[in-house]
Formats: C-alpha cells, structure tokens, sequence
C-alpha cells in the first residue's frame, strides 16, 4: 500500500499532461511548471513522511544529476545540432518523395539514434509539405517510423538497446534478432501512409521540384562526433565522481561536458539564417524539460511496483508487459527493470533461440509511438510539428489513433515472434 500512495504523485504528472492541455490550455501553457511542480512536491513529502525531509532532498539531487541531466543534455544537445542542419530541395513533398524519406529515416535512426534522425529530418519534412492542407499522418508515421522503430537494429538507435549493450548484449544482436518484427511493422505503416497521402496529394497542388543542398558543416560534425563518443560509455569507465553529495559516473559528467560544448559551439557558429529556416526556438523544450524532470523525479516507485510482480518466464507475456510499460513510462529504464527481472546475464539471456530478450526488446522500443511519453523524439516532434502549424492531436486523441492502428500488428508479432 506504502508503495501505492508514494506512486500517486507520478500519476498525477502522467494525467496532468494527457488532461490539462486539451480541457484547459491557458491555464495549462501559464501555469504547467506550478501545476507539474506541485507533484514533485508533493512526492517530496511523502517520501520525506517515510524517511527524513534530507534524505527525500539527497536523493532527489540524485536522480536529477545521475539520470535527468545526462538525459535531458544529450536531447538539448541533439535539438541544437538538428536545428542548425539546413536541408533544401529534393524529391520530399511528393508522396513518393515523402515516402523516400521515411525509409532513409528509418535506416538513419539505427547510425545516429531516434533523436538525432528525427530532428535532422523532420525540419525538411515539414517545410517541403509546408504548402499541403493536411500533413499530420506524415507526423505520426514519422514518430513511428523514425522517432521509435527505426531505431531497432543498433544500440545506437534506441536507448533500452543501448542499456543492454551497456550490460553485455553484443553490438551486432539488435539487428540479427529484431529486423523481423521491424519489417512486420514498418511495411503496413509506410503503405498505409503512402496510400493517405497519394489520395490527399490529388488535392492539392504538387511543389516545384529544387535542387537538393545541405548546409550547416559545423553541426553535423557535431553530430557524427557526438553519436561516436556516446558508445564508448559501455567501454570507458573512469570512476564515479562525487557532486554536492549525489555520485555520477565519470563517463556520464565527461559526456554531459562535451555536449554543453557542443551546445555552445553550435549556437556560436550556426547562422541564423538555418535556425531561421528550421523555425527554431528553445522555448519549445521547455514543456519538454518540466514534464521529464517530473517524471524522472516521481517514477521510483512505479519502478519498485514493477519490480515487484512476478512473470512468469513467457516471451509472449513479456512482450506485452514491457512494452504496456514502456509506453507510458521511459522505455531505457522499463527495458532495464525486465532485464534484471530475467536474472541480468547477458550471456545467459542470448543463449539461442532467446526469444524472453527479443520479447523484451521489441516490447521496449516498438511499443514506443503509443503515447507521447513512450520515447523522448515523440514530444519533440510534436513540439516542433505544432510550431510549424500542424495541429497535432491531443494526449488521448493520438494514443487513441495509434492503440487501433497498431495493435493489429503487435499481436501479429506477438504469434509470429513470441
């Protein structure tokens, strides 16, 4: 019951950002860090209730600089350097072009991870389909697609496979065990995005094609830099080091420093005529910022309910237990909670046919897209998609939307694979 009543403060932040925004947005988009911040506070005082007002405020500092910073730099850093990338020209803005770029997408998010493709894409995207009445099944056929699936075949691509490099799955098992499940989702979801638009582009009138041109050099060195260094977290470890009382991991503060500089040197050497063209903003990470602080800071003891029920070693469960979990609460750590559950051998869990850890990774990462708060591109590309115009569906309208379109084809993954 303890458990239960510590776990209301993290509901509260999960149903205040599905409610708030589509039944009171003014109140929401003024007061969103007052009402947000209340839950923190309120779980402060629980915590404190059980323990000591120190301890709750330690441990706090804790999660904030060992989990929320690396977490919350490497998405700022990401967004910099996204947004300083200018792409002009080429096929996109026709169906077959649109459809083009969701398959090189798809493949670009297993080399430079879900966020980095998605904010290096989905600014072309937008602007080449910028003259089109209606363009959110684009939107969400690239949060499937890009922000999420794509990712499946590397540790690179999405952070629950990156957990579980970290802890001993080979580099190389991603793509031998999950392009399967991959292409069983991604064809329907690029055919049925590709027949909308055909039948929508009859409509409406096609862009003069221009030539392709890229620019921003600083910023994707930036990128290739930053998607090189963070592997090495798994090998190099330096030690922890000690900050006001919290411990870190020296290779999380190393990184953390390197993308404060790439942040800097990005918004030092990017011309404002890139930023402009992306209609960047940092005001749009703000919502982003206060929502993933609150959750990070709440979550525990859902974590430690989780933790808690005990499943029976069934892939076909697993897959469905992990990947209800991971769509409404951070897929890496929901990814790592299952893995301990399994015992926490990698070598074990490898052992051929190693359908529980397929289960469990494909539970993790494809179950990403059903809510806004399943995988961190998701709210990202909302936010820039809703600053670009397009009106976005609210919090239950979009899980609604991808609940019936993709339960089909997870329990056909369930039959096929688990």
């Amino acid at each position: 019951m303890g458990q239960l009543v510590q776990a209301i403060p993290f509901a509260g932040v999960l149903l205040s950002f599905a409610v708030f925004p589509g039944l009171f947005p003014r109140l929401w988009h003024r007061r969103m860090a007052a009402i947000i911040g209340s839950f923190v506070a309120l779980y402060l005082a629980l915590n404190a209730s059980v323990s000591s007002a120190d301890h709750a405020i330690a441990e706090l500092w804790q999660v904030t600089l060992a989990e929320f910073l690396p977490f919350i730099l490497l998405l700022l850093a990401l967004y910099a350097l996204g947004g300083g990338i200018g792409i002009k020209g080429g096929p996109w803005g026709r169906p077959a072009g649109n459809c083009l770029l969701l398959v090189i997408g798809s493949f670009l998010a297993s080399i430079m991870g879900t966020i980095g493709a998605s904010l290096l894409l989905i600014h072309p995207l937008l602007a080449a389909n910028a003259h089109r009445r209606e363009t959110r099944h684009l939107v969400l056929a690239f949060i499937i697609l890009i922000g999420n699936a794509g990712g499946a075949l590397s540790p690179l691509g999405d952070p629950p496979l990156l957990v579980g490099f970290l802890r001993g799955v080979p580099f190389l098992w991603p793509l031998l065990h999950l392009w399967g499940p991959l292409l069983l989702l991604a064809v329907p979801v690029l055919a049925l995005c590709t027949a909308i638009d055909f039948y929508l582009a009859r409509r409406e009138p096609s862009p003069r094609l221009q030539p392709f041109r890229i620019r921003g050099r600083v910023n994707i060195t930036l990128l290739v830099l930053l998607c090189a260094v963070i592997p090495l977290e798994g090998v190099w470890h330096p030690g922890d080091v000690e900050m006001l009382g919290a411990r870190i991991a020296g290779e999380h503060l190393a990184v953390m420093l390197l993308e404060v500089g790439c942040i800097s040197l990005s918004e030092w050497r990017t011309p404002r005529a890139i930023r402009n063209q992306n209609r960047f903003a940092w005001s749009a990470m703000r919502e982003i910022i206060i929502l993933f602080f609150a959750v990070f800071a709440t979550i525990a003891p859902a974590f430690r309910l989780l933790q808690s029920a005990h499943l029976a070693p069934m892939p076909l469960a697993w897959f469905w237990a992990s990947g209800i979990a991971s769509a409404v609460l951070d897929a890496a750590p929901t990814y790592l909670v299952f893995f301990q559950a399994a015992g926490g051998d990698a070598a074990a869990l490898i052992k051929p046919p190693a359908h529980l850890l397929s289960a469990l990774a494909a539970g993790s990462v494809f179950f990403g897209p059903v809510t806004y708060l399943g995988n961190a591109p998701n709210l990202m590309i909302r936010a820039i998609a809703s600053r670009r115009g397009v009106r976005m569906p609210g919090f239950f309208s979009y899980s609604g939307i991808m609940i019936l379109l993709l339960t089909p084809i997870f329990g056909l993954m369930g039959i096929l694979f688990f």
